[in-house]
């Protein structure tokens, strides 16, 4: 009989993995707000989002609400790492009656203790003084929680009942009672449980401590979890901390098959039978009779007490866990156990002693394997939420059981990495965790509403409002106006220029055509075939070496004709006079739709002769010098335009063009009656818009930020292609360095530590912005690998403002490129005269294509500013050379007869 009731009381490990499977599941359903309410493992959030970093200090008010006491405290942090606070306290017994009265009395009675502690423990000057002095109140009873500071009671318990508090919110109710008080110094900021508190009260500076176990008369577990996954929160960024309330994990019947009948001999005695089955499993509260019924069912058998009457086991509450853990504490000898159990009124022998000895060690070493069985399924869960191969990580542990066990501590590491080894955790004792904890998770809360307030203060001049952004619309389409009038134009920002590009492709184009694509050291030559069944193109890079690129312009030209020479031979295109497309993006002044006039090089070219000079003239000059008589140049295009006509050939609503990469720029089809540089009346021309330079006038001054001042003047061109410095690659990891110096100086990043490679100019990345962006909610390794990069040493704190200062830069551009594109399709629409104007936007650029968030940002904008307007995008391929081969075919339809 002895075997049996020991083999019932211990489970195996495979057992133990299913069991571990079963509460990671529940935690999950938990989380999730389709299936909260049908999970047993509640997963309640806290809405504490950091733990502390031992920069605290200060003075904390605690309240706590015991069984029968109100316990105060006072707390003084020194910002040291948390090593050594300073703790002043006061019990007060709450007095027979109030309990169970009416709501409003128990908290004044609670307010009328703060007003006592405070004027024993704080002198006159101080207690007269204006500075606010925060509490956090411990409030052990069942609440739905909204914020740090909002509780609503779902229901007494442990003996309370008083009236008019459930369905309120109990911060308010003791805020008002306090105020009562004239405590108006005296502010309630945070309400939380004892097991928050023992996980804040275990970190310290450089160990943050991420999960706490209590081990009491109740059982509890909270751990920091993604707070994306926290679907009954609010918060998606960053992490939250999870109250899990895991003592009713089992009520739906899991664990039927690891309960004994001592278990349910147990739970039918209990206030509240099916209900918390696993707390009643390892919770001290119910150790002592857990064995008091084993040993009545091994005496009705005959196996203890054979020659005594042992009736005194019938007695509910007659063994406490206090006597089970000093019988298996006692490891030489039983008298240990013959001394407990005739205190009890028993008489047993040598053989019943080491018997009992036996069934207390299997009734506690249960409830910590049970223990360390939950603790693995929080390690794994945290594990694989944030992709991590393996978990590090403190856990702070609290309770009689821990305390009073010698073994506990060592079932629950070892049993605890039996069933999770990709997890390590480092077992800490806490320190009065509902008191010093609660005043951490007070300090932490006003460390972080500081630190917001700040980082807000930083980072608000880079938060647009609609008016700021309706603003920015407006002035666009008024320096559009100026750019297009022949008067105005000279002097308008945005230059408006004609590209002679009169339609967009519709589907008829036909035949071989050849582009050239001319932009920087590299330089492609393609043959684009347009048939009935789409485009098919081949092509070849040809590199220009250095000294052509700085010598004179007929040796670069001479040298572009001998590669398209070469390619033609290639391609076997040596007989064919094929129409050819020239994407030339350096800065021109377009005169024709085949003549325009390179007004400077850039990008390091510098070949003499040319510049003021038509670049089509150019090219066909070495054409004769080289006598390649087939060559027959129909247009010169920029990127952008190429763009918009690469898209057109699969949308012919495509009529605006946008480019966002290391530029940006846009074009659309203007009617040309209003394109006043140009003469002519009828149809449309493509404008391309030059907006880079949008600003340049003066007119964005006010949108500037000190940031946007800084990477302006340490450009290679002050004051100009303002708007661009907004919004495109090349500037944006540049604003988010800046900021981040501003952030660093002020403390709030990598705790004010100097960080000489971030003050390196264009050490930040703007593809970083996408990685960072992009890691939402992870475990945030990709942001870490950065930081490690630039040298930093970063914090998830750290990790998460980075990431919000990337937003706040990136969704900026995309809203003030929203704003530019407002302007544009609310000017199409007007001129057009419609209602409602459906129109296609091809777009090109890598911050566009790449930008986890961009294209979403610049979309939703657009729609909230220009509701009229329906306005779809479509990712251009090849913009420089399909484009550009495509405005030839354009040309050459429209030439042909009929």
């Amino acid at each position: 009989q002895i075997q049996r009731a020991l083999r019932s009381l211990t489970i195996p490990l495979e057992r133990l993995h299913i069991m571990k499977g079963h509460m990671m599941r529940d935690m999950c359903k938990g989380l999730s707000r389709q299936t909260h309410t049908q999970a047993k493992v509640r997963m309640l959030p806290t809405y504490i989002c950091s733990t502390p970093n031992g920069t605290e200090k200060g003075n904390f008010l605690v309240v706590e609400l015991c069984q029968s006491q109100v316990r105060t405290l006072l707390v003084t942090l020194y910002g040291d790492g948390n090593l050594s606070p300073q703790m002043m306290y006061k019990i007060f017994d709450i007095p027979e009656g109030i309990t169970q009265g009416e709501g409003e009395a128990l908290f004044d009675f609670i307010a009328q203790c703060v007003s006592q502690f405070l004027a024993d423990t704080t002198s006159s000057d101080t207690s007269s003084s204006e500075e606010r002095l925060p509490l956090g109140f411990v409030f052990p009873f069942s609440c739905r929680q909204t914020q740090l500071d909002k509780a609503e009671l779902l229901s007494w318990s442990k003996g309370f009942s008083c009236s008019g508090v459930v369905g309120k919110d109990v911060v308010q109710l003791l805020q008002s009672a306090i105020n009562k008080q004239e405590l108006s110094r005296v502010d309630v900021v945070a309400l939380m449980n004892d097991t928050v508190g023992t996980m804040m009260t275990c970190s310290t500076e450089g160990r943050p401590c991420e999960v706490a176990v209590v081990a009491d008369k109740g059982s509890n577990c909270c751990f920091m979890a993604e707070a994306h996954l926290v679907e009954m929160a609010e918060e998606t960024s960053g992490r939250m901390c999870v109250n899990t309330e895991w003592g009713c994990f089992g009520d739906d019947g899991t664990l039927s098959d690891i309960v004994t009948p001592f278990d349910e001999s147990v739970d039918e005695e209990s206030p509240n039978p099916g209900e918390k089955r696993f707390e009643k499993m390892v919770g001290s509260l119910y150790l002592g009779e857990i064995v008091r019924h084993a040993l009545i069912t091994l005496t009705a058998e005959k196996a203890l007490f054979t020659g005594s009457s042992a009736d005194v086991l019938k007695e509910k509450g007659v063994l406490t866990t206090q006597q089970v853990l000093q019988i298996i504490n006692n490891e030489e000898g039983t008298s240990e156990v013959k001394r407990t159990l005739e205190t009890l009124g028993l008489q047993p022998s040598e053989r019943d002693c080491g018997r009992v000895q036996q069934i207390c060690r299997a009734v506690v070493s249960r409830a910590a394997t049970l223990y360390a069985t939950g603790l693995a399924a929080i390690l794994s869960y945290m594990c694989q939420s944030r992709e991590l191969e393996q978990l590090m990580v403190n856990v702070g542990v609290e309770g009689e059981l821990y305390q009073g066990y010698t073994r506990f501590k060592e079932i629950l590491q070892s049993v605890s990495k039996l069933l999770a080894p990709e997890c390590m955790a480092t077992l800490l004792p806490s320190k009065d965790g509902s008191g010093r904890g609660a005043a951490m998770v007070t300090a932490v809360a006003l460390r972080l509403a500081a630190q917001r307030r700040v980082v807000n203060e930083v980072l608000a001049p880079l938060r647009l409002s609609r008016a700021d952004l309706e603003q920015v619309q407006a002035l666009m389409r008024r320096e559009m106006e100026l750019g297009l009038g022949r008067e105005t134009n000279a002097t308008a920002s945005v230059r408006m220029l004609p590209t002679f590009v009169c339609n967009t492709p519709d589907g008829t184009e036909r035949g071989d055509f050849l582009a050239l694509d001319l932009g920087g050291t590299n330089f492609r030559v393609l043959v684009v075939r347009v048939t009935q069944e789409g485009i098919s193109m081949a092509s070849e890079i040809y590199i220009i070496p250095t000294a052509i690129m700085q010598g004179t312009g007929e040796a670069l030209f001479d040298h572009i004709i001998e590669c398209i020479m070469d390619f033609q031979l290639k391609q076997n295109l040596t007989t064919d006079i094929l129409p050819l497309g020239f994407t030339f993006s350096f800065p021109c002044q377009q005169v024709g739709l085949d003549k325009a006039l390179l007004l400077t090089w850039t990008k390091g070219f510098s070949a003499s002769g040319c510049v003021g000079e038509d670049v089509v003239h150019l090219l066909r000059e070495a054409a004769q010098r080289k006598q390649h008589l087939g060559l027959k140049v129909v247009a010169l295009v920029n990127d952008t335009v190429g763009t918009m006509m690469s898209c057109g050939y699969d949308d012919p609503k495509c009529e605006i063009g946008l480019i966002v990469g290391t530029g940006t720029n846009a074009c659309y089809m203007e009617e040309t009656r209003n394109v006043g540089t140009v003469e002519g009346e009828q149809g449309r021309m493509c404008i391309n818009m030059e907006w880079g330079a949008f600003g340049d006038n003066g007119c964005l001054d006010h949108i500037f930020t000190h940031f946007d001042r800084i990477v302006d003047a340490n450009t290679i061109n002050p004051g100009k292609q303002r708007f661009e410095k907004l919004i495109s690659g090349m500037y944006l990891g540049e604003i988010v360095r800046h900021i981040l110096l501003v952030l660093r100086e002020r403390d709030l990043l990598f705790q004010g530590k100097p960080c000489p490679k971030l003050e390196t100019k264009d050490i930040f990345k703007t593809k970083f912005l996408s990685t960072i962006e992009l890691s939402n909610g992870l475990a945030l390794r990709q942001i870490r690998a950065i930081l490690q990069e630039l040298e930093l040493d970063a914090s998830f704190e750290d990790s998460m403002l980075l990431r919000e200062v990337c937003q706040a830069v990136s969704l900026r551009a995309a809203q003030l490129c929203a704003a530019g594109l407002a302007a544009v399709v609310e000017k199409m629409r007007e001129n057009r005269g419609l209602d409602q104007l459906t129109v296609t936007v091809g777009v090109d650029g890598t911050l566009y294509k790449l930008h986890p968030c961009f294209s979403d940002n610049l979309q939703k904008t657009l729609q909230d500013l220009a509701p009229n307007c329906k306005v779809s995008f479509l990712l251009s391929e090849d913009g420089s050379g399909k484009g550009a081969a495509l405005v030839a075919a354009v040309a050459c339809r429209s030439a042909s007869p009929g």
